[in-house]
C-alpha cells in the first residue's frame, strides 16, 4: 500500500521541512509515501463566509485533481474520528489487507477543507479537538504514520 499526504500550501519553515523529510525517509522502508503540495490561495479580506467558501472550493478543486478514482481518501478534520496510535495502525492494516492500494490523507489550508473535498472523503480523521498550525499537523501525521508502520511490523517504538 502506498500513501500520500496531500496538503494545501508549501512548507517553507526549514525546521519543519527537515522533520517532515526525516519521517518520509523513514517511511520509505515500509512502502511508497509521498507528500503532495498544492498552492494555497490568499484569504479573502474581511470575514465573509461566502468568500471563504469560494477559496476552500477552489483549493478543493486543486486537491481533488491529485486524487485518483481508487484512492481511499482520509480528510484530516477537527470533527473527524480520533484514534489512538494502535487503532490507527490496525485501521491502516485493515485497509492494506482489504485491497486498498493508496491512501490519501488530505490537510486543508488555513480555512479548512471545502465541502467538495469532504464529499469525496471516505472518512475523516482528527488528531485532536485542538487546532494546530498546518506545518505541525503535517509533521505529526507523518510521525503517526511512521509509528503505525512500526507497530504493524512488530517493531519497538518508543512510547
Amino acid at each position: 500500500m502506498s500513501a500520500a499526504i496531500l496538503c494545501v500550501g508549501k512548507m517553507k519553515d526549514k525546521a519543519y521541512r527537515e522533520m517532515a523529510d526525516e519521517y518520509l525517509k523513514r517511511l520509505g522502508r515500509y512502502g511508497k509515501y509521498e507528500e503532495i503540495e498544492i498552492p494555497d490561495l490568499p484569504e479573502p479580506a474581511g470575514n465573509s463566509p461566502a468568500l471563504e467558501e469560494q477559496v476552500k472550493t477552489r483549493e478543493g478543486e486543486a486537491l481533488l485533481g491529485k486524487i485518483r478514482p481508487g484512492d481511499r481518501v482520509i480528510a484530516m478534520t477537527i470533527e473527524g474520528k480520533q484514534r489512538s496510535s494502535e487503532e490507527l495502525a490496525k485501521h491502516l492494516e485493515e485497509l492494506r489487507t482489504g485491497g486498498v492500494s493508496r491512501v490519501v490523507f488530505v490537510i486543508g489550508g488555513s480555512l479548512g477543507l471545502g465541502s467538495n473535498v469532504l464529499a469525496r472523503a471516505d472518512e475523516e480523521l482528527s488528531m485532536s479537538r485542538m487546532t494546530f498550525p498546518h506545518r505541525l499537523a503535517r509533521v505529526m501525521l507523518l510521525e503517526q504514520l511512521y509509528r503505525a508502520e512500526k507497530i504493524n511490523a512488530g517493531e519497538r517504538y518508543h512510547k
